[in-house]
């Protein structure tokens, strides 16, 4: 029995050896450690205090060689979930979202992680007459660390309905073709130009049959005054 405690004794100290400093959870496991290189690994719980009026709050996630990695989970100090965040490399990758203190959405993020150890990415090259066309493809160098991407949501925190969207594009903004800004039909002799042509004509008021015979009859003849059930001549 004794061989076995020392047996045990030594798995545990050689395994904790690795690490320059940890804490234990209230569960037993391990937690906050740092390698003998100073770098965060494995799974933390942070506290933030309350700064300069910004809130308090904890987070929680995994560490891989000093950077977060995957999903971190943020709370407000009385346990509320406000946030879930992804990231890769240490930065926001993917999807993001975020909470108000009743648990409904206000925002969702959507990021590209740029890994700093190598700052380019293969981006399509699209013809410009034909948005939906991938004409080629070229390597470029990503500025800056997590670059907005994908389809940003706003929410009304009542209700859960979006408000706004914005699309975006390795940080710039991707203009949506607006139906709106589309050439306007002028071919119709209403001079109703935004109007469909189906509109314009059930708009058209429909004459009289003894009006339509009249016209059909007279029609190549010089032009009369007639009266047409109108108010005036």
């Amino acid at each position: 029995m004794r061989y076995i405690l020392l047996l045990l004794l030594f798995i545990s100290t050689n395994a904790f050896s690795q690490w320059k400093s940890y804490i234990i959870g209230v569960k037993g496991d391990t937690l906050n450690t740092v390698d003998m290189k100073g770098r965060k690994q494995g799974r933390w719980v942070t506290k933030v205090e309350e700064l300069r009026g910004e809130p308090g709050y904890e987070e929680e996630g995994l560490y891989v060689n000093g950077r977060k990695e995957g999903t971190w989970r943020r709370f407000s100090p009385a346990g509320d979930l406000t946030a879930v965040e992804n990231y890769r490399w240490g930065n926001k990758d993917g999807k993001n979202i975020y909470f108000n203190n009743m648990g409904n959405p206000i925002r969702e993020e959507s990021w590209k992680s740029v890994n700093p150890d190598n700052p380019y990415d293969t981006v399509n090259v699209y013809d410009i007459n034909d948005p939906t066309k991938i004409i080629s493809r070229k390597v470029v160098k990503l500025e800056g660390y997590s670059l907005r991407n994908g389809t940003w949501k706003f929410y009304d925190p009542m209700t859960g309905a979006v408000e706004k969207t914005e699309d975006w594009n390795l940080d710039k903004p991707v203009v949506q073709a607006n139906d709106d800004l589309k050439p306007l039909d002028v071919s119709d002799s209403t001079g109703d130009a935004t109007a469909d042509k189906a509109e314009v004509k059930a708009k058209k008021i429909a004459k009289p049959q003894v009006v339509l015979d009249y016209e059909k009859k007279n029609s190549g003849k010089k032009k009369m005054k007639v009266r047409d059930g109108s108010t005036g001549y």
